[in-house]
């Protein structure tokens, strides 16, 4: 009976070609090895161990790259809901990442593009999955970010998503957290975002947040208002008086974000406001 199992690998000697490859052994077990290269009988090759479709433990010669002592970023291919979802680890075939090592909240799961940081592991029936890195996997060994990093734009890639707040990897490696505050939406894990840093703390990690600064925001925020007011028949019945609720509803912008937007629209001479409403001036509402 066969020691082998899914993950190993093994070095094979070429015994004949076949339909989708080659039927190779190394002198104690056969194995279909399935590559698109080509070999000559007798060829040495290394090869890594995984189970097909059928369940068969069958080689590859495309070794991944991801281990199951290394890390490596892994595209998502697939989703099924009910199951997790399939990613490319570098090789001839995809692995699931199962639903329990996703978050609980379907809405966050990654998307077909996005990618996952994972290490190699078993099911219970020995066949190959793909796992998520966690917090404590890095032990600590988070690069540590200098203190010229504030309020500078920063990218990665989320790992963790939940309530309170999302974690990223950033490009240079270092560690992000993103508070439910400073984010429109929750990013999804394995999704590349763009932010800034807000604080570089002690420890040489990070505060990010996603929002635009002010002054972007403002410009974002007027052209909201600009729309909406195009949209309905040139004024709302809101103004600098309204309450946060109410802005709040409409908008979904702070008070003070939505003063800073209407500011903008007075001083290019787009809006005015009377009787409680904002109004398109004339010369815009023609348009």
């Amino acid at each position: 009976m066969s020691n082998y199992k899914a993950g190993d690998l093994v070095q094979l000697t070429i015994i004949e070609q076949i339909d989708n490859g080659y039927l190779a052994s190394d002198n104690k077990m056969k194995f279909n090895l399935i590559t698109e290269q080509l070999y000559n009988e007798n060829d040495q090759v290394e090869a890594f161990l995984y189970h097909d479709s059928k369940n068969n433990l069958v080689a590859t010669a495309k070794i991944p790259t991801v281990s199951f002592q290394t890390f490596d970023w892994a595209e998502v291919k697939r989703i099924y809901r009910n199951l997790g979802v399939f990613v490319a680890i570098g090789s001839t075939f995809e692995v699931l990442v199962s639903v329990d090592d996703l978050p609980q909240h379907q809405a966050v799961w990654p998307e077909v593009g996005d990618q996952l940081y994972v290490i190699l592991t078993h099911d219970k029936k020995g066949r190959l999955l793909a796992q998520p890195v966690k917090e404590e996997d890095f032990d600590g060994s988070w690069d540590t970010a200098p203190e010229s990093l504030f309020n500078q734009d920063i990218s990665g890639r989320v790992f963790r998503s939940g309530k309170e707040g999302a974690v990223i990897i950033s490009e240079d490696g270092y560690r992000g957290f993103i508070h439910y505050s400073e984010r429109k939406e929750e990013p999804r894990v394995g999704e590349w975002v763009d932010g800034r840093v807000i604080e570089v703390k002690k420890d040489g990690t990070l505060n990010v947040s996603l929002l635009p600064r002010k002054q972007e925001a403002r410009l974002e925020d007027s052209e909201t208002i600009l729309t909406y007011l195009k949209e309905n028949n040139g004024e709302m019945s809101l103004d600098n008086q309204s309450s946060p609720e109410e802005i709040k509803a409409t908008f979904d912008l702070s008070k003070s974000a939505f003063k800073r937007a209407i500011g903008k629209l007075y001083k290019d001479r787009l809006i005015k406001q009377e009787e409680g409403k904002t109004i398109l001036q004339t010369k815009e509402a023609d348009k």
